[in-house]
């Protein structure tokens, strides 16, 4: 039985490890978390410095500073309710205690879905693709690489709605008025600049402009050493922040990212192993990992590099991918990648997917809202969470997230339409589920499969049949090109896909309607 505390505005779920305001996850780390669980345990009674460092850091020995360290980060976040900064009493000499409102201890029923927030109150923004001015059309993973950089780390402020990546580089090779792209993106302020890379000098220039009216807002242009990209981009989200309307208590915080590697060879690399991994293929995601390897050799102490390790082997185990590393072993890279920087949302997200896929679901979800806690506007994070829900038998959360998704990202990939598709599918919504499909910019073998499961849900045989057919063709042929074996049976193309559900209604229903659209358990169905 899960313990969840309700005190003020605040709950925490000290099963996830997560503490939510209101319906909102709090961005604090797991240390901070267990410190607090202790504290609410013990309400209203000193509890020693020695029993909160073993809770927090158990078979450790520390420094007492970190101790330290961990309570003025819970104050801070206190802080924000009315007299929260007097939560927690220090007891000099002898350790702390919780003098809050009176923690409720709460029923598992009574946990609170954590569904996304409304974003209308939130300056909104999108970062466009940073042009590249090298000559070398090569470099392009360079100017790219800035601008996803920039994009995460305005990602990270809890009071900004900023648009994704996918939709942002959906303007890559436009020319678009600023008013349009607000328009089109649904986003009042634009950002925009570009990158020349030459020898060991860099140049790169940006613009903050309001999209309603196209005037600029703020510009700067940097002449620097290679060396000082990370100091540039930081540089770049404090001053566009800052110069928001209404944001200026954000722009004298700390931006929240750890120096990700001081070695710009390391991170030129996990910039093409990022090209790489997106083209979502078998041999692109196996020289994605050569150069995350490669990255790691070169700096051990690359999260980002060790997690990206880890994230091949998932996305090779979601394509269903023989050439997968065993996921034993990307499990040692993301616990290496949170060690390093636990505050870190993608790593999160990784380790979350990695555990759905060993079975490991409490942990997955535990994951699934420490990456959602520190950046709320990762749409792929957003839309993974809402595949994963479809599986666990929530559809209806399902629904809420991939529509937040597709709100943080309104020109999305393919992917999400096959996750909003397969949660209207467990909604029994077949209809809306088809539209949903079509509106992909081309249907890829799994998006035949499901196709195919909704018009024979819907009685629409021959439309099922094509669709069924197509999907068989391009599944086998799958298979023979990454030299598998040919299954006895058509439905045996689809069960280890249907074995994600846990609910074996679920996965009878998905089955279901592949048998009425064509698939069988028949020898002879290759015949």
């Amino acid at each position: 039985m899960a313990t969840l505390y309700q005190f003020g505005p605040f709950r925490l779920e000290a099963d996830a490890d997560t503490l939510f305001r209101d319906a909102e996850p709090v961005a604090l780390g797991r240390r901070a978390v267990a410190l607090l669980r202790v504290l609410l345990e013990k309400a209203g009674k000193p509890v020693s410095k020695d029993a909160l460092m073993e809770a927090a850091w158990p078979g450790l020995a520390i420094e007492e500073s970190n101790l330290t360290v961990q309570m003025a980060a819970l104050r801070r976040v206190f802080a924000t309710a009315e007299g929260g900064h007097e939560w927690i009493e220090t007891l000099p000499r002898r350790g702390y205690r919780y003098v809050g409102p009176p923690a409720t201890v709460l029923s598992d029923g009574s946990r609170q879905a954590l569904l996304p927030s409304v974003a209308s109150d939130r300056p909104s923004i999108a970062v466009l693709p940073f042009l590249n001015l090298s000559g070398d059309p090569a470099q392009n993973y360079f100017s790219d690489g800035i601008t996803e950089d920039i994009i995460t780390e305005l990602s990270r402020f809890r009071s900004l709605f900023v648009m994704a990546r996918h939709s942002s580089f959906a303007y890559r090779a436009r020319s678009a008025d600023i008013r349009e792209v607000g328009h089109r993106l649904g986003v009042r302020y634009v950002a925009e600049g570009s990158a020349r890379r030459i020898g060991t000098r860099v140049r790169v220039t940006v613009q903050l402009l309001d999209a309603a009216s196209g005037f600029t807002l703020w510009t700067e242009r940097y002449d620097r050493e290679i060396e000082d990209i990370f100091a540039i981009q930081d540089e770049i989200v404090g001053k566009v922040v800052a110069a928001l309307p209404g944001r200026l208590e954000d722009a004298g915080r700390e931006i929240a990212r750890g120096k990700q590697t001081s070695n710009i060879t390391a991170y030129d690399l996990v910039l093409l192993g990022n090209e790489k991994w997106r083209q979502l293929t078998v041999r692109s995601m196996k020289e994605a990992r050569a150069y995350f390897k490669t990255a790691v050799d070169i700096d051990p102490a690359y999260a980002r590099a060790h997690a990206n390790m880890a994230w091949t082997a998932v996305c090779a185990a979601f394509l269903e991918s023989p050439a997968a590393s065993p996921l034993d072993e990307a499990r040692r890279e993301i616990e290496i990648a949170l060690d390093l920087d636990e505050h870190d949302a993608w790593s999160h997200s990784v380790f979350a997917q990695l555990l759905f896929l060993q079975n490991r679901d409490q942990e997955a979800e535990t994951h699934f809202k420490r990456a959602l806690a520190l950046n709320p506007n990762d749409a792929d994070v957003v839309a993974a969470f809402a595949n994963i829900l479809v599986y666990w038998a929530r559809w209806r959360d399902a629904l809420s997230w991939i529509k937040a998704a597709k709100r943080l990202n309104p020109f999305p990939p393919n992917i999400y339409h096959w996750y909003h598709a397969l949660a209207l599918y467990s909604a029994r919504e077949y209809d809306e589920a088809i539209n949903v499909l079509k509106e992909a910019r081309s249907s890829d073998r799994w998006s035949h499969a499901l196709l195919a499961a909704c018009y024979a849900q819907t009685g629409r045989a021959n439309e099922a049949g094509i669709e069924a057919r197509t999907f068989i063709r391009e599944r086998c042929l799958e298979l023979s090109e990454n030299g598998e074996a040919q299954p006895s049976n058509t439905l045996d193309l689809v069960r280890k896909r249907a074995n994600r559900y846990r609910d074996p209604l679920d996965r009878d229903h998905f089955l279901d309607g592949l048998r009425k659209a064509g698939l069988s358990d028949g020898l002879s169905d290759f015949g």
